[in-house]
C-alpha cells in the first residue's frame, strides 16, 4: 500500500499506522505502507468504492510511477516493466499532468522509457518537452548499461517482446 499526494489531514492519520480494519484482514501479503513525496497534490488519486467504505487510492497511472519509485530497491524492474507492457489504455493528458507534477527524475525517465520501449501508442500525444527530466546520469543499478536518450544506467535495458510464431 503507498500513500501519498495526502492532504495534511489524511497524512496525519495515516503516517501514525494502518487502519485496525486493514491489519485485521487475512491478506495474502503483510500490508506494508510506504510514504513517498513524488507529488505535492492528489493528482492521479481515484476513489475506490466497496460497499460502505470509500478509499482515496492511486490511479493507474501514479501506481505505475510510485513503483518505479520504489524500484529496484523494493520493486523489481523487470516486473515494473510487465506492468508498463499491460497499461495500453493509459490517458496521455492525465499521464502529462503526472509527469510534469511529479517530483523524481528518476522516476520519470524510467517511466518514459519503460513506456517507449512497450511501444504504448498513447506515448507519443504527451509533450515530453514540457517535463523537466533534469540532467546527467541515474544511475539506478551499479554496472549496468547506460540508456543514451534517457541517462539510466540499468541491467540491461529492456527490449520490446518478439513474438515467435512456429
Amino acid at each position: 500500500m503507498i500513500v501519498a499526494g495526502l492532504r495534511n489531514i489524511e497524512k496525519s492519520i495515516l503516517s501514525v499506522k494502518l487502519p485496525e480494519w486493514l491489519k485485521m484482514n487475512h491478506w495474502d501479503a503483510e500490508p506494508v505502507l510506504y510514504h513517498t513525496s513524488l507529488f505535492d497534490t492528489c493528482a492521479g488519486l481515484v476513489d475506490y468504492r466497496d460497499r460502505e467504505i470509500t478509499l482515496k487510492i492511486s490511479g493507474t497511472a501514479r501506481a505505475m510511477m510510485e513503483c518505479l519509485a520504489l524500484s529496484p530497491e523494493r520493486f523489481a524492474l523487470s516486473e515494473a516493466y510487465e506492468l508498463m507492457e499491460g497499461l495500453n489504455a493509459l490517458r496521455p493528458m492525465q499521464v502529462q499532468e503526472l509527469l510534469e507534477q511529479c517530483k523524481s527524475i528518476k522516476t520519470k525517465r524510467l517511466f518514459l522509457y519503460f513506456a517507449e520501449k512497450a511501444n504504448h501508442a498513447w506515448l507519443k500525444y504527451v509533450d515530453t518537452t514540457s517535463v523537466d527530466l533534469g540532467s546527467g546520469k541515474r544511475i539506478i543499478v551499479t554496472n549496468g548499461a547506460l540508456t543514451s536518450k534517457y541517462e539510466l544506467l540499468l541491467i540491461t535495458p529492456c527490449k520490446p517482446a518478439i513474438n515467435t510464431v512456429k
